[in-house]
Parts: C-alpha cells; sequence; structure tokens
C-alpha cells in the first residue's frame, strides 16, 4: 500500500481548529490533484456522538450511511466537497467494544488481549481499511484532544507504531496555541516547545507545527522553535486567526507552502496544480457586502455567560453557503427559544427580533425544554409572512403550530412530549416504539440517507430541479399519516414523501413567502462550492 497517513494531534489546548487545519490540508492536497480522504478520532469511551450533549461537545453530524459522528466529519465534507463515511470515525469506545466482542468469540484464539498490540493493531487495521476502500492517496488523521492527556495516549501509540512499520509513509502535524499575553504584549512560544517535547516523550517527533494565534507567526519566532523544537523553520506554518470564513484557511496556508513542504517530504510531486475553484469561492465570499439577516430560534447555544452556537454548525454553514452563492454576507442572529416561553418577554423582546429578521430558521432539538417558544416563533412568522425554514424538529413543530391555529385542534402534540393527547399530529415512528421502551436510544433513530419523492406543484420540487432525492435524517418521531388529510384540507401542502414507509418529509405553505418544513437535515448535504438547494431558496426569498 502506498497510502501516506498525515497524524494531527494537538498542543497547548483544545478548540483551536484541528478540524479546520485536517479539511484545508486535505483541500490543498485535492487540488494538487491527489486522492484524499480524513478520519477523526474521538478520545471518548461514547460508541459514537449520537449521545453526547451538544451544547458540550457541538454538533452530531450524520454520515450519508447513518453513522452519527462528531461535527468535525462535516468540515471534511465541506472542504472537500465528498462524502465522508462510517469508517472514517471511531472513538474509544468503538476500538475497546469492537475488540472486546472479538475476544468474546474467540477472535484471539486463546491469547492474552492487551492495549498493546491489541487495541493499537485495532486502530492501525481500521485505517488501512479506510485508506484502501476509498483508494486514498493521503489519509489525514485527526487524534482529538491535546498530546500529553491520558485519553488519547492509546492513539499516539498506534500512530507511532505506524510510523515504526512504515517509516516512508507517515508524517505527523501538531496543531499549537501561541499565546500573546496582554500584560507582556509579545507571543510567547514556551507552551509549545513543552507541548513538543510532550510529544517527543511519546516517541513521535513533528514533522510540521501549525503555529495557531491571533496574529501571524513572524520569522524571528519560526527561527525560536525551529531551535528548541529540532525542526526546519520552513516546516513552522503560520496560522493566525481569520476575520473572514474558515474557507480562506487553504489560502493561507499555501503561503507557508505547506502543500509543498508534505509533499517533499513524502519524495512526491503535484500531479497538478488547480485551485482556481477555491480561490473563486473566496473571492466571492469576500464581495459579498450586502446583508441578509437570518435568525434561528434555538436553545442548544447558551453555557453560562457565553454562547456556543457549535451546536448548529451545518445551519450556519449552509446558511453561509447559499447567502454568498447570491452574493450576501450572512448576518446570523441566536433567537432564546426559552425566552419567548415568558409572555412579558413575547411581547417586547421577541416580536421585535423576529420582525427585524428577513427569514427564521427553527432548527433540529429534542426534548420540551423551549418548544412551546418555538412553535409562538412559527406562529408569528406564519401569520406574518416571515420566510421560514423548518429542520427536523422545525417541521414538527410547524405541523403542531399549524394543527392547533388553523385546524382548530388546540392540544395538538408530539407523543416525544405528552404521550396522552388526544391530537397526535406528531407520533412515534413504529420501528422506534420497542427501541424506546427498552431504552435503547444510541445508535437507534431513523439515521442517514432515505428517499424523498417530490409533490410536482411544490416549491421544493421546483428548487431541486427532480421529482426524487435523497436526503440525510436524524429522528424518532413523524408527521401521524391519521391527520394528514384534515391538515391538507386547511391549506398545508404534503411537498415530499418516503416512497418507501409513506411518511411525510417535506411540509410547505404554498401561499407564503416561504414557508418549508423538513423532516430531514438538509444542512448536512451543503456544501461552499455546492450550496444546498433548500437552503438558496430561503436566502432567496429572505432577499426579496
Amino acid at each position: 500500500m502506498n497510502t501516506k497517513f498525515i497524524f494531527v494531534a494537538g498542543g497547548v489546548m483544545s478548540g483551536i481548529g484541528k478540524g479546520v487545519t485536517i479539511a484545508s490540508t486535505a483541500r490543498i492536497l485535492k487540488d494538487y490533484g491527489f486522492k484524499v480522504t480524513a478520519v477523526k478520532i474521538d478520545p471518548y469511551l461514547n460508541v459514537d456522538a449520537g449521545t453526547m450533549n451538544p451544547t458540550e461537545h457541538g454538533e452530531v453530524f450524520v454520515t450519508d450511511d447513518g453513522l452519527e459522528t462528531d461535527q468535525d466529519i462535516g468540515n471534511y465534507e465541506r472542504f472537500l466537497d465528498q462524502d465522508i463515511l462510517r469508517d472514517n470515525y471511531m472513538t474509544t469506545g468503538s476500538v475497546y467494544q469492537a475488540v472486546i466482542n472479538r475476544e468474546r468469540n474467540l477472535g484471539y484464539k486463546g491469547k492474552c488481549v492487551e492495549i498493546i498490540p491489541h487495541i493499537t493493531n485495532e486502530v492501525r487495521d481500521r485505517l488501512l481499511k479506510v485508506a484502501k476502500k476509498n483508494k486514498a492517496d493521503f489519509v489525514l488523521v485527526e487524534i482529538g484532544g491535546t498530546v500529553g492527556e491520558y485519553q488519547n495516549s492509546t492513539f499516539l501509540e498506534a500512530a507511532r507504531i505506524m510510523k515504526l512499520e512504515m517509516p516512508r509513509q507517515v508524517l505527523f502535524m501538531l496543531v499549537s496555541y501561541f499565546p500573546i499575553p496582554k500584560m507582556v504584549g509579545e507571543m510567547k512560544t514556551k507552551p509549545t516547545q513543552h507541548a513538543v517535547r510532550t510529544m517527543n516523550s511519546a516517541g513521535i517527533q513533528p514533522d510540521i507545527i501549525i503555529a495557531r494565534s491571533s496574529m501571524p507567526l513572524d520569522d524571528v519566532r519560526k527561527r525560536k522553535v525551529s531551535v528548541f523544537c529540532n525542526m526546519d523553520y520552513r516546516d513552522i506554518i503560520s496560522a493566525p486567526d481569520i476575520e473572514g470564513s474558515i474557507y480562506e484557511i487553504p489560502v493561507n496556508f499555501e503561503k507557508d507552502n505547506i502543500g509543498r513542504r508534505i509533499l517533499k517530504k513524502f519524495n512526491l510531486a503535484p500531479n497538478q496544480k488547480n485551485f482556481r475553484k477555491w480561490n473563486n469561492l473566496v473571492a466571492s465570499i469576500k464581495s459579498s457586502k450586502m446583508p441578509v439577516k437570518i435568525g434561528i430560534v434555538g436553545k442548544y447555544f447558551g453555557t453560562g455567560d457565553f454562547i456556543l452556537p457549535d451546536s448548529y454548525l451545518s445551519v450556519i454553514e449552509a446558511v453561509k453557503h447559499a447567502s454568498w452563492s447570491l452574493g450576501r454576507k450572512p448576518e446570523i442572529t441566536w433567537l432564546d427559544a426559552e425566552s419567548y416561553e415568558k409572555s412579558a418577554s413575547w411581547r417586547t423582546k421577541a416580536v421585535e427580533e423576529l420582525k427585524n429578521c428577513h427569514g427564521v430558521i427553527v432548527p433540529g432539538g429534542f426534548g420540551k425544554r423551549g418548544i412551546e417558544g418555538k412553535i409562538k416563533a412559527i406562529n408569528y412568522l406564519r401569520k406574518n409572512n416571515i420566510p421560514f425554514l423548518g429542520l427536523c424538529y422545525g417541521l414538527q413543530l410547524a405541523t403542531i403550530e399549524f394543527a392547533r391555529n388553523v385546524c382548530g385542534l388546540p392540544d395538538a402534540h408530539t407523543t416525544e412530549i405528552n404521550p396522552k393527547t388526544s391530537n397526535p399530529v406528531i407520533c412515534t415512528m413504529a420501528e422506534q416504539v420497542e427501541k424506546i421502551k427498552e431504552k435503547n436510544m444510541g445508535g437507534s433513530m431513523r439515521l442517514g440517507a432515505c428517499d424523498c419523492r417530490l409533490h410536482p406543484e411544490s416549491l421544493s420540487r421546483k428548487l431541486y430541479g427532480t421529482d426524487k432525492v435523497s436526503e440525510r435524517h436524524r429522528h424518532r418521531y413523524e408527521v401521524n399519516n391519521n391527520f394528514r388529510k384534515q391538515l391538507e384540507a386547511e391549506g398545508l401542502l404534503v411537498a415530499g414523501v418516503n416512497p418507501k414507509q409513506n411518511l411525510v418529509e417535506i411540509i410547505e405553505l404554498p401561499k407564503h413567502k416561504f414557508f418549508v418544513g423538513t423532516q430531514f437535515h438538509p444542512e448536512f448535504k451543503s456544501r461552499p462550492l455546492s450550496p444546498h438547494p433548500l437552503f438558496k431558496g430561503f436566502i432567496q426569498a429572505a432577499i426579496r
């Protein structure tokens, strides 16, 4: 196997952009003419990301083949403009589960099963499988967390062993933070020096350092790091904060010749060099000046005194993709659904916020908290003809609002919240009843790509330009078909249906400027080079 493996680890602190570093580097190598894929390793005992709290861990991104993964997989897809499937994601839990299951089935033929070599071999074998399955020239592997943590030490050890076994096919990158303390006024290199020494103690020497900071790394610091970290100063890549969008990062990286430095280390020459598409994208982003104001009604972004919008990362990016393609600069406002439930707040804050938006999105979610606030918002948007896009739970709550206030069913609800409602317009999917009863919750929802047949007279059919599409799902509840005739009689258009299970996939209000709800998550398939048609239609309506 001639595949080259690039392992990316973090230094000093988390959250400084390992995922975007991998995505950007992968994009550069792709534009040099190579076949590239990317892998995320999460050091959690969770088997997948589906049971993690989105406020703490960020968005759960669903692959086409139905795995609930970390949000970085979404970044890989968006930058590479290609699908990343379940084999490209692993956690400590999934690796240990596979090894223990094999041991229980006598797969190790009586051997004493240990972390080394059996866990590390499982990691290696999974990476080799990804390389073979994707016929990849390069596999970029993100090891979650930072060097020196106990949780990811097994994965660093697996990478070290792979370097030992395949010395000309493995390279290490360290994404490290260079702070500029306000009281000092100088960029400090010492934390990164310590991170490199910690990496050295694991038997690994970084080949490239990505220098994250609020400012570009100057030549003096590059040469200092070069001396103390035993590296060529040309292999220290400056990665300052970006004022515009993350899609400028590949352009910034190439200013320091990261692509050619990587190819040189592997003794490879570019197959081509074609950055035209990406450079055009960055140029269009920078030239988009006229604002379009989009509100997102959510509940997963507040943590103490801070707002962390990562819970809705794909939604944010899909709004950006569509806006930029139409020459507009998106201005996103976070609308707190819980505060909308308070009558005093509704009369003052909520109405003012909603009427100042050009369009509003109600994204996915679970549970009771904040849903009456979301229903109030949807009611206002429907009555005041403000463009609305509902995603998953957003479709379900829009159906409830319509049933209550148009169909005359004041107690209409979802059985997720009120199992005893006399008008369960949203009900548990038949296949989910036993799973919920048995508390079989992990990885058991309706997940991944499913077909949707579009109504010939629907707006969705016009926007997609076809009568059948495939979209990604993540839900347990659905529109109750027993209420469909009543809903349709009052003007709700069922614009999309799953042909296999006869499930409602899209709803619309034809007389509204834009009122569309989807049971699926179109945001998962939006990419900067190919914005999703439903988001594009929504932004067009918002602009109008």
